[in-house]
């Protein structure tokens, strides 16, 4: 496993991180009309998928990651479904449906394979650190 000294060192976050700004790029208009509400979920589906390996990685042990990494599958497959009521209802012609569903696909299969890893090794994520207060001043430990 290569080193992970912070959490925008994990390649899965990094395929969320380009999904989140393609889905932000698309607009679902279709004659005219704006569909606000699949627009921001399905923003918030794939900010989920990135925020939730984060968080997964900012957590105190690696089964703690590992259920934030469940948590980004899950948001992952609610992008692919979202996906597919935009594409039917016309607001995504096929090839940014293709394009869009294939970078979906990738990120979880990413995820699925970091969850592998941390399940089959022993691993211990890295010290973070947290401010610890003292009655006179805030160290950082």
């Amino acid at each position: 496993m290569a080193k992970i000294t912070r959490f925008e060192d994990i390649i899965a976050w990094q395929k969320a991180r380009d999904l989140v700004g393609k889905i932000y790029e698309v607009s679902f208009t279709k004659a005219g009309s704006t569909d606000y509400g699949l627009q921001e979920q399905i923003r918030r589906a794939s900010v989920s998928v990135m925020s939730n390996i984060a968080e997964g990685y900012g957590g105190r042990t690696s089964k703690d990651f590992i259920k934030f990494l469940y948590f980004a599958l899950g948001s992952a497959a609610e992008v692919q479904s979202q996906l597919y009521i935009a594409y039917d209802l016309g607001y995504l012609d096929e090839q940014r449906f293709k394009e869009l569903y294939e970078l979906t696909s990738e990120c979880a299969k990413i995820i699925r394979g970091l969850i592998k890893s941390l399940e089959t090794i022993d691993y211990q994520l890295p010290t973070i650190n947290y401010f610890r207060f003292d009655r006179t001043r805030v160290e950082l430990k």
